[in-house]
């Protein structure tokens, strides 16, 4: 019995104990699996997803950056730079690494000179690429790199830089912040200034800085450069001589533009007040427009002798022929035409010498208005100029049909039609070409231009020689008379349109003229828009600034003198002329 029970409890503690085997074959069974996947996996993508995997983690690592291309320069007739592009850094950064402590807010903002609220909300941003500041100093560039932050990079810009300042400013124009043309010529030859970005693949590290080059996909194409007809040296002669006449005369603004007679191209083109391109700060909308392509105004008495012309291509006047203006007024439908004062018997000669608005007014008459109207049209009024500067004015000429007897008559001594500087002294550039006309550029001509026949070349040196007493000791223009050589021009005081007629106290100064007067290469054109004071007639207020610019650019262009005239002569060439 005893026995037996013994042997029961030996086989209950037997059956009591663990089995191990089946954990065992468990366990190895998973590892056995474990292993085999791992196997599976590596096999997997070392082999069969090699690829893809590679690409994704070159995404990881290796980018494509665009590469700036340098903007074509600007030159002057003779390759003197107007505007360059330089090389800068601007200082860009991913948000999402950028560590946007105070520290680091307080390091950039003081480096950059940014204000660290909008700083700090810059880097909150959830993008992965911003530009903080973008094209910053060289010194400035060293300080931020110093810093080492992880996430902020430096990218290579061009800045456009214009060494001429205000001089050039209404010419030349600036670009935007992406280096696009805003104004001038920056942005009328904007496509060819441009150049093609290039690419290149590089690899950046955690931080996003670049830590190697690996290829260059493409390389930029820099835009092309561009010469100017304009002489760097009259544009500062003359900028110098309007800012002086205008801040002297208390003058609202100011343009002068020279052309050269014999091919047409824009010599200089300057106008006051300015601004200065490489400051933003001085971009004011009121400074940035060309006023000597862009502002219209009545020409006064400066457009007299293309009426004189116009008569004198019919054959109904000659320099000698007497005109009775007295008694210094006359009257024309229901209003006066009047004259400063009693002039009595004159010839066609005084009547541009002493600027007659009745003599003027007798001739116009004399004519169809459609004679005048076509004579005006083919000079260029009332249609754009063509330089292809941005926003130039086409000016206003009203149809002849439109005209009644006064405002025929009007027309004849410069007002109810509407010019530019431009467009005047492309006019007379016709009388200075022997009555050709050619078409204005601002760019560098390679070949002569074919010019349009306006007038009779007898026609053309006939008003030519009557232009030049106007420049006499007995002219209204003896201030504009440039020492050793022989002038041509007309002055004009215009009184300014305002809502329901004309200024009482608000005047147009204006000299346009021509040098050397036997061959004139040179033609000038001054406009003052209400100088303030006593002094206001073109020929004091005008005619100087005329002589000092005509002086220096007659000189610097290697001009030589003309035989000097007697005003006695003067007449006697006067009688010749047919």
């Amino acid at each position: 019995m005893a026995n037996r029970k013994k042997k029961k409890a030996q086989q209950a503690e037997i059956i009591r104990q663990p089995s191990y085997r089946a954990r065992r074959y468990t366990v190895l069974a998973v590892m056995a699996l474990a292993y085999a996947s791992l196997i599976w996996q590596s096999v997997d993508r070392q082999v069969f997803e090699t690829a893809f995997l590679q690409e994704q983690g070159e995404r990881r690592y290796l980018r494509t950056m665009k590469v700036s291309a340098s903007r074509g320069m600007i030159t002057d007739r003779n390759g003197e730079p107007l505007s360059i592009s330089t090389p800068v850094k601007s200082v860009v950064a991913n948000p999402r690494v950028v560590k946007s402590d105070n520290q680091t807010i307080g390091a950039l903002a003081s480096i950059l000179d940014l204000n660290p609220d909008r700083l700090r909300r810059q880097l909150s941003s959830d993008r992965s690429f911003v530009y903080l500041k973008r094209r910053i100093n060289p010194d400035q560039a060293e300080k931020v790199a110093a810093l080492e932050i992880k996430g902020l990079d430096l990218l290579s810009e061009y800045r456009r830089f214009y060494p001429s300042g205000e001089v050039m400013s209404h010419i030349v124009g600036f670009t935007n912040i992406d280096d696009q043309g805003q104004e001038g010529m920056e942005l009328a030859y904007d496509q060819w200034l441009s150049g093609t970005p290039g690419a290149k693949r590089v690899i950046k590290d955690g931080s996003g800085r670049v830590v190697n080059q690996v290829e260059n996909i493409q390389s930029p194409a820099p835009g092309k450069d561009l010469t100017l007809s304009i002489d760097r040296r009259l544009q500062f002669l003359a900028y110098r001589e309007l800012k002086a006449a205008v801040a002297k005369h208390r003058a609202r603004s100011g343009s002068v533009v020279i052309l050269d007679a014999q091919n047409g191209e824009i010599l200089a083109m300057v106008n006051s007040p300015a601004y200065n391109p490489n400051d933003l700060q001085d971009r004011r909308s009121s400074k940035l427009r060309n006023r000597s392509v862009t502002d219209v105004f009545e020409p006064g008495s400066t457009i007299k002798p293309f009426a004189v012309a116009a008569a004198m291509e019919q054959g109904k006047f000659r320099p000698t022929t007497p005109i009775d203006v007295s008694p210094g007024y006359m009257k024309v439908g229901r209003y006066l035409v009047r004259d400063h004062r009693n002039y009595g018997m004159i010839d066609v000669a005084t009547v541009l010498r002493k600027s007659s608005n009745v003599g003027a007014s007798k001739i116009a008459l004399s004519m169809p208005p459609e004679t005048l109207w076509q004579l005006y049209t083919k000079l260029g009024f009332g249609s754009s100029p063509e330089s292809l500067f941005p926003g130039e004015s086409s000016g206003r000429l009203p149809h002849f049909s439109d005209w009644s007897s006064f405002e025929q008559a009007t027309l004849s001594f410069g007002y109810g039609l509407s010019v530019t500087p431009l467009q005047l002294a492309r006019a007379y550039a016709v009388l200075a070409n022997h009555g050709e006309r050619l078409p204005v550029s601002l760019l560098k001509q390679d070949q002569q231009p074919v010019g349009e026949r306006v007038l009779r070349q007898s026609t053309a040196r006939s008003v030519v020689a009557m232009l030049e007493s106007v420049v006499s000791r007995d002219g209204s223009a003896p201030l504009a008379a440039v020492p050793g050589y022989r002038v041509a021009g007309k002055t004009g005081t215009a009184k300014k349109s305002v809502a329901g007629g004309y200024a009482e106290d608000k005047y147009l100064s204006l000299f346009v003229g021509m040098a050397p007067a036997t061959r004139p290469r040179l033609v000038m054109a001054v406009f003052i828009d209400e100088p303030g004071g006593e002094e206001y007639y073109g020929g004091v207020v005008a005619g100087p600034v005329f002589s000092k610019v005509m002086s220096g650019a007659l000189r610097l262009m290697n001009i030589p003198p003309d035989k000097p005239w007697h005003d006695d002569k003067l007449m006697a060439r006067l009688g010749e002329q047919e």
